[in-house]
């Protein structure tokens, strides 16, 4: 248990948990962890279909190539194969689809544009007879000069990653840049002129995977009325469904989604890959048709957006911004899939939440031979805010100023505007709250001994900028509820907030409280599990539920007494009368009658777009986050020893301080991967050289920092429920800001790119050692 969990929880003892049971802010235990933590818990792969089909693809070895031919001549002799499809078994023109761009074939057609993307299929009665067909099939290609890297493709005359036709009428269709923002305000060449120094660098943030610990995996049953059931561990059930509907021409009441829980998902499962192509198969067989990836397939189906970002900021003399340029180039991939959403939302927050008289952010998402990118945890932000925030550092150092206090001088404060012209832009927490606590927990300016430095940075995040989430809640005769809540449980235990809530707001115990999701056949409609938005979104559903059932009891107690409505009054699980209180689910009771049935409630909760806004809508809120660390550098190894790390997030309301923790203490540890050791590498051939657990490294316990703190600043000023806030990517969108801080301060050195491995330390010091004896 670390510090901060037992601070909450106190000594553990076996009735902890009845105590705390059904209060909102209580540390309740995660609904359904138990079975997560045992192996209990049943995913994609342990579902049981019988007679299913097994399901096989067939890649070629590198990222880039015309397909000539594709003989499956001996792959269809191998006994137990039912079929083969190829691009030339599928409807012409080839079906494609996508979230901003419907760019995507079912199967490749013509040209693979990555390595890993599937040219074949092979549906088989075995596993073994799908995995020995598939490698029988021979695949005729001629290699083409793939456009693997940033430069490679924007070099004038690169080869065109999409064909042009693709994108018909699109200005940009004969280049590789798929999508660009441009957000500026202020004047940039009177602030340029009353800068005393001016920072100009180049950063890069490197391609990282997902690595969700359960990987991807689909299975399509074809119904008798033929129509489709979708198993998917997806984060967006509703999504998918419209997806396999549009493409296969059917109405949404034949296409049916269920979502087991994900294990693990991060943004990567949030959008259609392969499910297109198995709803194909299942129709075409007629049978039960079952892929569950391999670690290393799964690597190459997610990852997030590389990034290089050209900053160049000024200051005045006493630390003060005057103006801030950034050009970023996201490295997308073959596919748009939500990319362009990624870098225009994580632009639109590139200047930080800095007081800035003037800025341009430029952002690029450009198309190369890759795994398209997608969704991760922090959306476009970890990337721009390592540029931003070794800025400021850069310029501290210039000026004699520290860490702490560069970002004290600029920090807005709340009500106050980060992106000018834009009045939704602004602070909605007292931030420098977040700031100072941080600084205090991690002993700043405290000496330190040799070898060793602290790092602070911040950051921000904009929540959902539109969104819609319905839930329904029965309140059964004998006070027990059921709620029906869209939302995918990846870990992030929405569940457990939702039997919080219903168990307050109806009184009911909260094991009696059970919660109903990943079935677009039975639950109301849920737009995305995204955006960290469940809680305010979600949250306010099944609340505004609640509270439509407290009122309709109201309605019937008085037609079932006599007693006028004018004479009763509800709060949270009471019914108030004249002669006293009376819990809710009594007063249900009585309310009902002989008849028994039950109280059905539903609530909605609603964000439009706003048209001329630069993301379509107002942020429901933004994630803030402070993260200090502490780092000891080992000058013989380039070893990192992280001796302390703190991130202090601004929550609005802590509904459950043990999921805040958790999800704090996961974002955290995450983001020193990518600051750390995570980057996925590609030789000439555009092949991924790091494919699984074993060549791509991630945090394991030996990695996390010796003390871990996590902390949260409540105001109770968040939109959702109770005044909280979406948390869960807040803790590492500045890990490798405060990173990179520490470790230039234990050596002096300054390293521009990541991840700071220990061979990339190593080299800079010897850099530096060379440079200081010529």
């Amino acid at each position: 248990m670390t510090d901060a969990m037992e601070r909450i929880l106190g000594p553990l003892d076996d009735t902890a948990g009845a105590k705390l049971a059904g209060a909102v802010g209580q540390p309740v235990v995660r609904y359904g962890g138990a079975e997560r933590a045992s192996g209990a818990q049943r995913f994609i792969a342990d579902l049981q279909f019988p007679g299913a089909t097994q399901v096989a693809l067939v890649t070629i070895p590198c990222g880039c190539a015309d397909i000539l031919g594709i003989d499956t001549a001996a792959a269809a002799r191998v006994p137990g194969v039912v079929a083969i499809v190829t691009a030339e078994d599928l409807p012409r023109p080839m079906p494609r689809f996508g979230v901003s761009h419907q760019d995507r074939p079912v199967l490749a057609v013509g040209r693979v544009n990555y390595h890993g993307e599937p040219v074949a299929a092979v549906v088989a009665e075995t596993l073994d007879a799908a995995r020995a067909a598939a490698r029988a099939i021979q695949v005729d290609y001629r290699e083409m000069p793939g456009a693997y890297t940033l430069d490679t493709a924007l070099a004038p005359g690169a080869h065109l990653v999409q064909d042009p036709t693709i994108r018909p009428g699109d200005p940009r269709n004969d280049t590789n840049v798929l999508d660009e923002a441009l957000y500026t305000w202020g004047d940039l060449g009177e602030e340029e002129q009353r800068a005393d120094v001016i920072v100009e660098d180049v950063y890069n943030f490197p391609m990282v995977t997902h690595f969700p610990i359960e990987p991807g995996g689909t299975v399509v049953v074809p119904t008798e009325q033929g129509g489709v059931d979708v198993y998917s561990p997806v984060q967006h059930p509703y999504l998918l469904q419209r997806t396999i509907a549009s493409i296969l021409k059917l109405p949404l009441n034949r296409t049916r989604v269920f979502a087991p829980d994900p294990g693990g998902g991060f943004g990567g499962k949030q959008n259609p890959r392969y499910e297109p192509l198995m709803a194909f198969l299942s129709l075409r067989t007629g049978r039960t048709c079952r892929l569950v990836l391999s670690l290393e397939e799964t690597f190459q189906s997610m990852r997030r957006a590389g990034c290089r970002i050209r900053a160049r900021t000024g200051f005045t003399r006493d630390g003060q911004i005057t103006f801030h340029q950034l050009d970023s180039d996201y490295l997308i991939g073959a596919y748009a899939d939500v990319a362009p959403r990624v870098m225009s939302k994580g632009s639109y927050v590139g200047a930080g939440p800095y007081r800035i008289p003037a800025s341009r952010i430029h952002a690029r998402a450009v198309l190369t031979n890759t795994t398209p990118s997608t969704a991760f945890r922090g959306f476009g932000c970890p990337q721009v805010a390592w540029a931003t925030e070794s800025q400021m550092d850069a310029a501290a150092r210039l000026l004699g100023l520290d860490s702490l206090q560069i970002r004290r001088r600029n920090l807005v404060i709340r009500g106050e505007a980060f992106v000018r012209g834009d009045n939704s832009a602004t602070a909605d927490g007292d931030w420098h709250q977040s700031l100072d606590k941080a600084a205090a927990l991690i002993g700043w300016g405290e000496p330190l001994p040799p070898n060793r430095g602290r790092g602070i940075a911040v950051a921000i995040k904009p929540g959902a900028t539109s969104g819609l989430s319905q839930s329904m809640v029965r309140f059964l005769y004998d006070g027990s509820a059921l709620v029906y809540a869209g939302t995918s449980d990846m870990g992030q235990g929405a569940r457990t907030l939702w039997q919080q809530i219903v168990a307050d707001e109806l009184g009911t115990p909260l094991d009696q409280v059970t919660v109903v999701s990943g079935d677009t056949g039975i639950v109301p409609f849920d737009l995305q599990t995204s955006a960290s938005r469940s809680t305010v979104f979600m949250g306010t559903a099944v609340l505004e539920a609640c509270q439509d059932i407290r009122r309709r009891v109201i309605e019937l107690y008085s037609e079932a007494t006599g007693v006028p409505t004018s004479e009763l009054d509800e709060r949270a699980g009471i019914l108030v009368t004249a002669d006293g209180e009376i819990p809710l689910a009594e007063a249900a009771r009585t309310a009902l009658g002989s008849l028994r049935g039950e109280f059905i409630g539903q609530g909605t909760c609603r964000l439009r777009g706003r048209s001329g806004h630069p993301l379509g809508g107002d942020a429901a809120f933004y994630e803030f986050n402070c993260t200090a660390i502490e780092v000891e550098v080992d000058r013989e190894t380039g070893e990192l020893l992280l001796t302390k790390h703190v991130s202090v997030s601004d929550v609005g309301t802590e509904l459950n301080p043990i999921q805040v923790i958790s999800q704090d203490e996961g974002a955290s540890i995450m983001g020193l991967g990518h600051s750390q050791m995570e980057q996925l590498l590609l030789d000439d051939h555009g092949r991924i050289s790091n494919l699984g657990a074993l060549d791509y490294r991630i945090p394991t316990f030996k990695d996390v920092p010796a003390e871990l703190v996590t902390s949260a600043v409540e105001n109770h000023d968040g939109p959702g429920p109770y005044g909280s806030k979406g948390i869960s990517e807040g803790a590492l969108l500045c890990t490798a800001g405060a990173l990179g801080g520490a470790v230039t301060q234990a050596t002096g050195v300054v390293i521009r790119d990541l991840p700071l491995t220990p061979e990339r330390v190593w080299a800079a010091l010897q850099t530096s050692e060379s440079e200081e004896q010529s």
